[in-house]
């Protein structure tokens, strides 16, 4: 089992680690991005709310000499956690919002419908499961839930099978969700499961991803040095959306209110940060050749000005 991280190459040009830098890397998942990171010198903290992430960052943790240091957490906590650390400033941060390979590719999470696994689905092995959620929701709230995060558009019908299902006996394991949700959904013309935005967004309730992600912008937003950069890799639109509008606001770029709007006679700040690149970074077609989980990533990144800057910021 490997997890490789995604757009590599392009977080790291962002980023731009320097020996005597303090970095964070949010999601430290695998491993992939701190190696990197760690390979120019300088220290790092990594937050992971996993426990078997953390369990298997300890070798390179050893390797690194001291200078990476693991913090078992939700990174939406980034301040408190790492001013247990006495640290309350950082030369860089990185977020990988996708889920890591090591959680999707064993079947005992509960993930992925590709092998059957309880219905579990959660980050830090605390808290309600997937499970708990199909089979105690109201069929209301269940179809919001697989709608709002899922943008799955049958949420109605697919609810609908589910509380049927469950009346009949508890819907345990990841096969049989998907069996039900194929059983009201026609094949998708692109090939992609049926299933897989339902499981998308029950995965991202079960984490309340949504929420950590803005906890996580606001504190990252905070804890940033002058010069410093925040580099996001997000993997769907409703995560991408929310980065995008965040970097947006906080690079002062978001279109001038109506003349005829009396807050426009109010001053604005000015901005605290410049966007970073001409537009929105995608993988390569190589790169989605030899790592199919990068398809669907986006990488954004924004950096902190000094006080006295100013700038003509680039449009994402």
């Amino acid at each position: 089992m490997k997890h490789v991280p995604v757009l590599l190459d392009e977080v790291m040009s962002l980023l731009t680690p320097r020996p005597d830098g303090i970095y964070l890397d949010g999601t430290f998942g695998g491993g992939g991005y701190a190696r990197r990171i760690l390979a120019s010198g300088c220290t790092l903290y990594a937050i992971d709310r996993d426990p078997a992430a953390i369990a298997r960052g300890a070798e390179l943790m050893r390797d690194a000499a001291g200078r990476l240091h693991l913090l078992q957490g939700g990174f939406g906590d980034m301040v408190t956690l790492l001013a247990a650390e006495d640290i309350t400033s950082l030369d860089g941060i990185v977020l990988d919002l996708g889920v890591s390979s090591f959680q999707l590719d064993d079947p005992a999470r509960g993930f992925s419908f590709r092998f059957d696994g309880p219905l579990d689905m959660r980050m830090s092995l605390q808290g309600p499961t997937a499970a708990d959620l199909v089979n105690h929701l109201p069929e209301a709230e269940l179809a919001d839930i697989l709608y709002q995060f899922g943008e799955e558009r049958a949420s109605r019908r697919i609810a609908k099978a589910i509380v049927a299902r469950r009346a009949e006996a508890p819907i345990a394991t990841t096969l049989e969700l998907a069996r039900i949700i194929r059983s009201v959904l026609p094949p998708d013309r692109s090939g992609i499961d049926p299933a897989t935005r339902s499981f998308q967004a029950l995965r991202i309730k079960v984490n309340d991803e949504i929420g950590e992600i803005e906890r996580a912008l606001e504190a990252a937003s905070n804890l940033l040095a002058p010069g410093g950069r925040l580099v996001v890799v997000s993997f769907h639109s409703g995560e991408d959306r929310i980065v995008k509008q965040f970097m947006t606001r906080a690079a002062g770029r978001m279109p001038a209110p109506s003349r005829h709007d009396p807050g426009g006679l109010l001053h604005r700040a000015a901005p605290r940060f410049k966007l970073l690149g001409d537009r929105l970074v995608r993988p390569s077609a190589s790169e989605i050749a030899a790592n199919a989980r990068a398809r669907s990533s986006r990488l954004r990144a924004i950096e902190r000005l000094a006080a006295s800057e100013n700038y003509g910021g680039s449009a994402a």
